[in-house]
């Protein structure tokens, strides 16, 4: 499986995906800059992960220019045909604006940035596990219609849920407001992927914490 990592001006987290996939995780990454077009080398059975970071500085929205950028065309056009994709952070924003995913990520309750290590659950899981990973957003409330949050739980693509360090869900352990507690959700097809936590930033004893490695295991099951 390869992965490809779309770098944006003002992405700053592509270079800890990349080290944490190729390195930790010993994945064959492909960097791919934001004004090229190509993904040829990619198979549908293959990822594209949008990092997390400031993509052209937030301006308008999180998310929205990134949106026009030559590179995310082709990126529809993999996800339309099956492909993988993963944004993570301002990836999940991206993934938003682009109608790749529903919903959209709207200002922290709290009016601050929040960066932190919380933790999730996987929400469609029978037994339970808390994972630690950090956030580190601004804007990452989840926001969706009732209808819309009404097929996100029916179709169960709500993935990951805020919670406490027993697995339990609840406001408190909420970091940012987001409607049922939603950390992270997918299409319908399951194969395009948006998280405000950062798994990349949690795969490597000398951080003290590996738990982002089971975060990308249940995805694309990777040892």
């Amino acid at each position: 499986m390869k992965f490809g990592v779309v770098v944006f001006p003002g992405s700053n987290c592509d270079r800890d995906v990349i080290e944490a996939l190729r390195t930790d995780l010993k994945q064959e990454v492909i960097e791919l800059w934001h004004k090229d077009k190509d993904l040829s080398m990619f198979s549908t059975e293959d990822c594209i992960v949008l990092p997390g970071g400031f993509s052209y500085g937030d301006y308008l929205r999180c998310g929205a220019i990134a949106k026009f950028s030559p590179m995310m065309q082709s990126v529809i056009n993999f996800a339309n045909a099956g492909g993988k994709v993963l944004g993570i952070c301002n990836g999940f924003q991206i993934l938003c604006e682009c109608g790749l995913l529903p919903g959209v990520l709207l200002r922290n309750t709290q009016q601050q940035f929040v960066c932190k290590n919380v933790f999730i659950k996987e929400a469609a899981a029978d037994s339970c596990e808390a994972l630690k990973i950090p956030v580190a957003h601004g804007e990452g409330r989840y926001f969706a219609d009732d209808a819309t949050l009404e097929q996100l739980e029916m179709h169960r693509q709500v993935i990951y849920r805020y919670c406490d360090e027993k697995c339990t869900v609840n406001s408190e352990s909420n970091p940012n407001g987001a409607l049922h507690n939603i950390a992270g959700i997918c299409n319908k097809t399951r194969n395009v992927y948006g998280m405000m936590p950062h798994p990349e930033r949690a795969c490597n004893s000398s951080l003290g914490n590996e738990d982002g490695r089971k975060v990308f295991a249940h995805l694309f099951q990777l040892n």
